[in-house]
């Protein structure tokens, strides 16, 4: 592909409702780009409201069965894994349309632009991406931004599903994904890389992966408290990176006397040889500190402002479903969170638990493979952190159809967890699970809703408010 910042043209995207989707689609419409799609969920009925808002926006729908992709001259974009059993897919091919995957697309993109900040890590992408975009979003340096999740300070009535900004094509935010491989399409100015843990892949082919990604970058931004990262750093040599750490000093960036707010963070700010400057955040947990400084170090990388960048991280107010609030009743407070994986659930926990209150867990799986892959870690989190009042729900995972090993599933993550002494329960079906956690809700008590790749997760959240309302 050619690395036109200004693609023109038609596109089709096969699963255009995703997460990494929607954003991308809008990008590409916003710079005059023709852009139509299909999706499962629209077909079955799920998230009406998002796909109305996108027809409203002039991009058109078609059921994902290959009646929408007829013309050799669209550009096709898998969300995925090119799979000619899908039917857009097979269509394309018949008509002889090219097909490009999600990454191959973004990565166009954001290496065309002038200036390229790639996100990358294990946790707390989509929060970095957030925080940088507001800092340039109020330092004026109007980006355009690519993240995962929508970002609640770009919501406005007229962009709800605000997980893209539109702005300069030669100043590209976006977070990168390590878990199919395409980090290596991505050729940063400034990368950041926030920690590296089991997650899709082994540790080995991570290490590489995200290695070779902060070596390609012009500058980079480095946690120091990760061991893995750390070592990425060390092997830098003379390019030396800019590194964030909650406590330690010898980073370029070190944040002190953390103390929570019933709404967020504060933190003594430090950077060498200078004062401590005290920073509120309105989002809360150590992970956000962390999150915070990585966009700092960004900032520094970009010459922004301290004092505009340090106001604008007091003015950002988060990523949709990461701890949101949506709302009490009955004394019950219900939230509605990402956290999917091992680190995001610990992240989650331990910021809950530094308040008191019961917690009641819904965890929904994103998926079997992960289940396997990181049934032990899953079970220890658990175990863990939880402590002997809370409780944990367990439906099936996630599962739209297709080919995956289905041998480890919620019963056996529960069966663990139970084995080390902690109250949890696997049931077939969200719906019992729900049942289970408005009969057990009492004052005091937080009910946790925990899953990814389900956009009727923050459904089911404000469902189990409205019945404890009743």
């Amino acid at each position: 592909m050619n690395q036109d910042a200004n693609p023109a043209g038609s596109y089709f995207f096969c699963g255009i409702g995703g997460s990494g989707m929607l954003p991308l689609a809008l990008i590409l419409a916003a710079r005059g780009a023709r852009v139509s799609g299909s999706d499962r969920s629209r077909d079955q009925g799920r998230s009406p409201e998002k796909f109305a808002w996108l027809e409203a926006q002039g991009i058109a729908l078609h059921p994902q069965d290959g009646s929408g992709v007829t013309d050799p001259a669209t550009t096709v974009v898998a969300s995925g894994a090119i799979e000619d059993t899908v039917p857009d897919i097979a269509a394309a091919r018949r008509v002889g349309a090219t097909v490009v995957t999600r990454p191959q697309m973004l990565s166009q993109l954001f290496n065309s632009a002038g200036r390229s900040i790639g996100i990358a890590g294990t946790s707390g992408k989509s929060t970095i991406t957030g925080m940088v975009a507001w800092i340039l979003d109020q330092a004026g340096q109007n980006p355009t931004v690519m993240n995962g999740a929508v970002m609640t300070n770009l919501v406005r009535e007229d962009t709800p599903f605000a997980a893209a900004r539109i702005g300069s094509p030669d100043l590209f935010i976006s977070e990168v994904d390590e878990s199919d491989g395409s980090i290596q399409l991505y050729e940063p100015t400034v990368a950041v890389l926030s920690n590296i843990s089991l997650d899709h892949k082994s540790m080995e082919e991570l290490r590489m992966l995200f290695g070779g990604f902060v070596g390609r970058s012009y500058a980079a931004v480095v946690n120091l408290d990760d061991p893995e990262c750390s070592a990425i750093a060390d092997e830098m040599g003379l390019a030396r990176p800019t590194t964030f750490s909650l406590g330690n000093l010898a980073a370029d960036l070190s944040a002190h006397n953390l103390q929570p707010t019933p709404t967020g963070m504060t933190f003594d700010l430090k950077w060498p040889w200078e004062d401590p400057v005290r920073v509120t955040m309105n989002v809360p947990g150590a992970h956000n500190v962390a999150n915070a400084l990585a966009a700092l170090g960004v900032a520094e990388a970009l010459k922004v402002d301290r004092a505009v960048a340090i106001a604008a991280l007091g003015s950002f107010r988060g990523i949709r479903r990461r701890l949101d609030v949506v709302g009490q009743a009955g004394g019950v407070t219900v939230i509605d969170d990402f956290a999917h994986n091992p680190d995001k659930i610990t992240a989650t926990l331990q910021t809950l638990h530094a308040f008191p209150g019961r917690l009641l867990i819904l965890f929904q799986p994103h998926g079997f493979g992960p289940l396997k892959l990181m049934r032990r870690e899953f079970i220890h989190t658990f175990a863990q952190l939880m402590t002997a009042e809370d409780r944990l729900f367990m439906p099936e995972p996630v599962y739209y159809g297709g080919t995956t090993d289905r041998s480890v599933s919620s019963p056996q993550i529960v069966e663990g967890v139970v084995a080390e002494g902690r109250q949890a329960e696997a049931h077939a079906t969200r719906a019992e699970c729900g049942d289970r956690l408005v009969e057990l809700a009492r004052p005091g008590d937080r009910i946790l809703v925990m899953g990814a790749r389900d956009d009727t997760l923050t459904t089911f959240a404000r469902e189990l408010l409205t019945r404890l309302s009743a």
